[in-house]
Formats: C-alpha cells, sequence, structure tokens
C-alpha cells in the first residue's frame, strides 16, 4: 500500500539525515506546502522543518526508519512493519561529516590551482598559503564595539548561492539526496519577476564566545525590521558563519528562489553555512511578527521583531 509520512523536525538542536534502507521516498510537500514529487534515497531536516513523503513497500519486510543525528552521536528510529513482532534491522550510522572549505563558501576550482605545500601542521600550527589570501573577498560589515560581530576567518570568500548542495556528510555516499533545487512549490507562490525592494541579512556569530546576531546587532540592541502591507519583499540571507541557520519568519511565507522564476514556499528556510539565500515574501498579515533562527540556543540574539503597517 501508499503510506504518507510526515517527518518534523521537532528537536531544539539537531539536524538530522533520514533514510528508509531499500524504500525510495517520494517527497511531496515541505513545510506543508505541495511540492512537484521528486524520488530521494535520503533527505536531511533542519529544526521546525517538516516533509511529506509517500513509500511504497513492495516486499513483506519491516522497514526501517532512521534519522541519525547530524553530529553522529545518535538516531531516532521506527519500525514500518505489519507485525509488531517483526522489528528491522538497525542501520550503520554514516561517517561523522566534517566541515570542508566548500561548506565554507570556497571556490574550489581555485583551490585545486594553488600550491598546497605550504599547508603544514606538524608543528600543531597550521599554516596557510599566501594564496589563499588572494582570492576575491566581500567587504566585511563592521560591528560597533558592543556588537557580536562576524567571525574573522569567513572574510576570505564571497558567499555564494548554494541551494543543490545537500550539505556536507551527503555527497558522496552513493544514495540521491534532497535538495532545495529539487524541489519546486504546486501553486500558491506569486510569479513576480521584480520585487519592490530587497532587504540584506548577514547571519553573523562568534562560535568561540558562542554569541549570536543579525547584522553584527544582538536582538537587544536591534530597530525592529519595518515592512510595508502590501509590497512584495526580497530578502537575501548572508551567512558570516560556519553552522547552518533555520531562519524561520512568523505569520508570512518564503518563497525560496530556485532560479528561472521557480520557487519553494517554506516557512524556515536552512541557509548553509558561508553561504547566501534569496526569498520573496509577500506582506499580506499586519501586525507585530518574530524572525530568528530556530536553533534553541541561537534565537535569543540572532532575532528580530517584524512590524507589518
Amino acid at each position: 500500500e501508499r503510506i504518507r509520512l510526515r517527518f518534523i523536525n521537532s528537536s531544539a538542536m539537531t539536524f538530522f539525515d533520514i533514510r528508509i534502507p531499500k524504500l525510495k521516498m517520494k517527497i511531496v510537500a515541505s513545510d506543508g506546502n505541495y511540492v512537484k514529487p521528486v524520488e530521494v534515497d535520503e533527505f536531511r531536516i533542519g529544526v521546525a522543518e517538516t516533509y511529506d513523503v509517500i513509500v511504497e513497500p513492495q516486499d513483506n519486510q519491516a522497514y526501517a526508519i532512521f534519522a541519525q543525528s547530524l553530529d553522529r552521536t545518535g538516531y531516532a528510529l521506527v519500525h514500518l512493519t505489519q507485525n509488531r513482532d517483526t522489528l528491522a534491522k538497525i542501520p550503520k550510522m554514516d561517517p561523522l561529516p566534517t566541515l570542508e572549505m566548500i561548506d565554507m563558501g570556497m571556490d574550489m576550482s581555485k583551490m585545486n590551482r594553488m600550491n598546497m605545500s605550504g599547508m603544514s601542521n606538524s608543528s600543531g600550527n597550521f599554516t596557510l598559503p599566501d594564496e589563499l589570501f588572494k582570492l576575491e573577498r566581500e567587504i566585511p560589515i563592521t560591528p560597533l564595539e558592543f556588537e557580536s560581530g562576524p567571525q574573522m576567518a569567513m572574510k576570505i570568500r564571497k558567499p555564494k548561492y548554494r541551494l543543490n548542495d545537500p550539505g556536507s556528510g551527503l555527497r558522496n555516499n552513493g544514495r540521491k539526496s534532497l535538495t532545495y533545487t529539487d524541489l519546486e512549490t504546486i501553486g500558491n507562490t506569486d510569479k513576480d519577476i521584480y520585487p519592490d525592494r530587497e532587504i540584506i541579512l548577514h547571519l553573523t556569530g562568534n562560535m568561540g564566545r558562542y554569541m549570536w546576531s543579525i547584522n553584527g546587532i544582538p536582538y537587544s540592541r536591534a530597530k525592529p525590521l519595518r515592512f510595508n502591507y502590501g509590497e512584495r519583499l526580497r530578502i537575501t540571507f548572508i551567512n558570516d558563519t560556519m553552522m547552518n541557520h533555520p531562519m524561520h519568519l512568523h505569520g508570512l511565507w518564503s518563497d525560496v528562489e530556485l532560479g528561472n522564476n521557480r520557487f519553494l514556499r517554506k516557512h524556515t528556510v536552512i541557509v548553509q553555512p558561508g553561504s547566501k539565500v534569496s526569498v520573496r515574501v509577500t506582506v499580506n498579515a499586519k501586525g507585530n511578527w518574530a524572525f530568528h533562527c530556530h536553533l534553541l540556543y541561537h534565537m535569543f540574539d540572532m532575532f528580530r521583531k517584524v512590524v507589518v503597517a
């Protein structure tokens, strides 16, 4: 039979990589909005995201619905079976994914042409080659003295649109992994070519001090973002950190730009490390709304009040 499963990541801080060994999953909805169906072997789900999938078991056996945490310290498991006495074999967890240069937004075509012989850590010190600092760089924002600004190491690259990358750890395992560019919302999105205006939001923080902010300014010091009722707004996120940030806008839908006037309607959008993502927002609900990273220990200051009037 055809079975519809709805996955909801209701964790506080954990991303999960989900698969059902020996069973394909057909993604049919994202954050409650129908999408053109796409068949995958696995998908990564960020905090607060939801995905609906349809599966069709072909064999009289139990299947393991396996959700391993991104840090590979544990997993969630449920058995898809017709008999509670028949359980599936628990899959092995994948190796721990580590951030690579591509996860920092680096142009690997340039990196491959470099002479990497100068990179040495035999003494415990890691020396980067001079060529690295000749890469095209973005002008960094300059926070004030009270602001928890961007990490210094992230200033050596230009952020790139990265919607077709499932993230570190899901690239070379031989499975078809879901990306945002695989999806397109069926109806419900406004097919606009030009938005009325654009707002750029840098996602900033300091891993050493574990402080988070937007545009280098914590929520306690920030002025509200003001949206005009009836406008079509473009919001561009630039992630200046080395962590994924699930950005969640209350009260309004975010239409992720996929290119070629294609959109994916979501309420929570994952912005990968060292990357940028643009969304369109139809401002059609008056009031005060929360706009924040959905990671529990980030949202206290990676947060803005939105006023629609």
